[in-house]
């Protein structure tokens, strides 16, 4: 996990970037910033919160003061959901310009390469999640989609589903490495679903799930994800051993146990902590460590979002 993004130097910029529908400069020449870079640099700030893969894929939560701005060509996808005060704001690309309203509910989306300037007269809070586009052909890819997928830019488009699941994502990091990274891997690949079926020029159709994981499968998958030792719980290798993609190992997996991968292992870590709390006379902090979590701070706060209590408050209560 990442937790800081350093600002850099804004450039000036003299001119308006190209239309839309006209391509960047990809020649070898050509070296796009990853989002999070790209976004400190414009942004002039630190995120919040941060959550990156190597591959930059990620979640980031950023406030930062009003925008006045070009936004330059990125390596990412970058798709983002508003949660501030109300404003209008304005997008341009070339002779293009898009005015429309910030609001909770409604979705951004600036396509990989794509650059546009931006003119936001009051401070914003955004979470924003940063896609390759790998991960989108992946996706379509394992739904039977032929071709490359082509994402549609989004100025303050209505979709409150999506927002509500970006909004909800840089909350739901509990500084526990394996979970965190179920969970950003889980949302990455539904956000692609959902992006893919509402957000390119060709929208994709995701047939229903047919039926679960086989006995054997599923008896593996619980076996790895409650192993207490250092099994990689990655959803990479929890679909490998499962001999699916990712896309469908995730659907399989909750049409055989009605939980998400990352919801079974976090319910899973819950009851684990539960029993060393009520059976052991391990302090708390070792216990946060024996489970995975960053510190004792982290731990309690995720314990508490689940049960009501710190786990101190919830020992005694027990004993």
């Amino acid at each position: 996990m990442t937790g800081n993004t350093a600002p850099m130097r804004n450039p000036s910029h003299k001119r308006l970037p190209p239309p839309p529908g006209v391509q960047p400069d990809d020649g070898p020449n050509s070296e796009r910033r990853t989002a999070d870079a790209e976004m400190a640099r414009v942004l002039r700030t630190e995120p919040t919160r941060m959550a990156l893969d190597s591959s930059g894929a990620g979640i980031a939560h950023w406030r930062h003061d009003p925008l006045h701005d070009v936004v330059e060509p990125m390596s990412h996808h970058v798709i983002m959901a508003y949660n501030g005060m109300m404003q209008r704001m304005e997008r341009r690309s070339g002779k293009s310009v898009a005015i429309g309203t910030f609001r909770p509910g409604v979705l951004i989306i600036i396509p990989e390469g794509s650059s546009s300037r931006w003119d936001i007269p009051k401070p914003v809070d955004v979470v924003q999640l940063y896609l390759p586009n790998a991960t989108l052909k992946r996706i379509a890819d394992e739904a039977g989609t032929a071709g490359t997928p082509s994402l549609l830019e989004r100025t303050a488009h209505p979709d409150p589903i999506t927002s509500r699941l970006i909004l909800s994502a840089a909350d739901a990091l509990e500084g526990n490495g394996a979970l965190d990274a179920l969970f950003r891997h889980q949302l990455t690949d539904l956000l692609a679903t959902r992006v893919l079926a509402a957000h390119t020029g060709a929208p994709t159709t995701f047939q229903p799930t047919m039926g679960g994981l086989s006995p054997k499968v599923l008896l593996r998958t619980i076996e790895r994800l409650r192993s207490d030792s250092d099994a990689d719980v990655s959803l990479d290798a929890l679909a490998s051993d499962a001999g699916l993609s990712r896309f469908h190992f995730c659907r399989s997996f909750k049409e055989s146990t009605g939980l998400s991968p990352h919801a079974w292992l976090r319910q899973h870590r819950l009851e684990q902590a539960m029993n060393m709390l009520r059976e052991s006379d391990e302090s708390v902090v070792s216990i946060a460590a024996a489970l995975g979590y960053s510190s004792q701070t982290a731990f309690a706060a995720a314990f508490k979002k689940l049960t009501g209590e710190t786990p101190s408050d919830w020992r005694r209560r027990v004993r």
